[in-house]
């Protein structure tokens, strides 16, 4: 227990919510290849209109994930979630399976979307019930391991995916996925339980009460609130960010490998050795970091590695460059950032906690998105080559590199309030 930082009574509570996280990762990075894979057969040209459905379709179930946080328990809505999320995925293999050539391409457009909107709604769901329970004190320590379970589950992903996508095809692996996310719902079930030791009686009454509130609420209090207005403005500028970089690893994968499988293949060793090296940092070292250098500097850690990686990617516009790129910066968030960003959650009241952090999450970051995906498009169009096209990013990670600092500040802030 002193090796991972941890306090009496809460090793059985980080079980459970590690077990959670796990499962999720692994069925989405079984998942991710399968997505990316049917995302470039459909042709690359397509893809922003695929984040554009993505988005559309964040629009319209956003409202109705708040009228449930309204309606349902958090247990309650949260198993609804999960289990619609697998009635879909069943559906899918059963479409996959009786498609021929030409409708497998709109099935696969339509599982890209799906595979897009579901990491979202329901990692977000997940973070959302974990700052629900641990403190903010909690956060900044237990947070880096519960992000190396999620890492975890990405390397298992990503081998099972390589080992067995020759084996068991496309349907196995969707099968694989749904047996965990029945996993991540018996886990939610256990964390839920194990809660309880963390809060008051009267916490406890609330923690088993809906929420209440309005379902447009999670949007009105983020454009009402600096703070929640300084988060979404990182994760925009993350997420278009991300999308560049997504469509140059697409356009890769398109002029390098033939076939379906190498492409997969390729996919997936990209996740593998990401989350490999990822892992040790979250287990040994996050926790540490965030209360050594404090939450300012860990988020600024991950603008300013994309500041480097695109004026490096601008100078020298290699594959081998956009690879080890692509792995800093995906390390950087999975092992600093994000756990960082969700201790800035911990500071909200409870229905920000799930209405305006899923906002944010989903809709917020598709919006960045489809910004990127149709300028990336524009741009392309007019000639811009990998090098126009890190040029155009540095300027917007010198903006994200300066909001950081001021949440960083913010977070400072409120630590100062709280302790007096």
């Amino acid at each position: 227990m002193r090796l991972f930082n941890l306090r009496q009574g809460e090793c059985q509570a980080l079980a459970w919510a590690g077990l959670y996280i796990f499962s999720l990762f692994l069925a989405y990075y079984v998942m991710r290849p399968v997505r990316d894979e049917l995302g470039v057969a459909g042709g690359v040209r397509h893809l922003p209109w695929l984040f554009t459905g993505t988005l559309l379709v964040m629009l319209a179930i956003n409202p109705l994930f708040s009228a449930a946080v309204r309606r349902w328990s958090r247990q309650r809505f949260i198993v609804v979630i999960y289990r619609f999320f697998i009635i879909n995925l069943l559906m899918f293999m059963a479409m996959m399976y009786f498609s021929g050539a030409q409708q497998l391409v709109w099935v696969g457009r339509a599982f890209f979307i799906w595979v897009s909107v579901f990491n979202l709604f329901v990692v977000s769901v997940f973070w959302s019930f974990v700052v629900d329970i641990f403190q903010q004190e909690q956060g900044k320590r237990l947070f880096g391991f519960l992000a190396a379970g999620a890492t975890l589950g990405g390397i298992v992903g990503s081998a099972l995916t390589v080992s067995l996508v020759g084996l068991i095809g496309q349907q196995g692996l969707l099968l694989i996925a749904v047996i965990l996310l029945e996993v991540a719902v018996m886990a939610s079930r256990g964390l839920a339980r194990q809660s309880d030791t963390f809060h008051s009686p009267l916490q406890r009454e609330q923690n088993n009460q809906a929420l209440g509130g309005g379902i447009f609420s999670g949007m009105t209090h983020t454009f009402r609130s600096p703070r929640l207005l300084g988060i979404a403005g990182f994760m925009l500028l993350y997420s278009m960010t991300s999308t560049f970089l997504y469509f140059q690893q697409a356009a890769i994968a398109e002029n390098n490998f033939a076939d379906s499988a190498s492409r997969i293949a390729f996919f997936a060793h990209i996740d593998f050795w990401v989350n490999s090296l990822t892992l040790a940092l979250q287990l040994f070292l996050t926790g540490r970091l965030i209360a050594w250098l404090g939450v300012a500097a860990i988020l600024c850690s991950l603008p300013f590695i994309s500041l480097a990686g695109f004026a490096g990617l601008a100078a020298w516009p290699t594959f081998t460059v956009f690879v080890v790129f692509q792995v800093a910066r995906r390390v950087s968030n999975f092992g600093l950032a994000r756990p960082a960003r969700e201790v800035l959650f911990t500071w909200l009241p409870r229905e920000d906690r799930y209405k305006a952090k899923n906002f944010i999450d989903t809709v917020v970051y598709r919006t960045g998105d489809q910004v990127a995906g149709w300028s990336y498009t524009g741009l392309a169009a007019l000639g811009l080559s990998m090098t126009g096209m890190s040029l155009v990013a540095v300027p917007l990670c010198a903006l994200w590199l300066l909001l950081s600092l001021w949440l960083g500040r913010q977070s400072l802030s409120r630590s100062s309030q709280q302790e007096t």
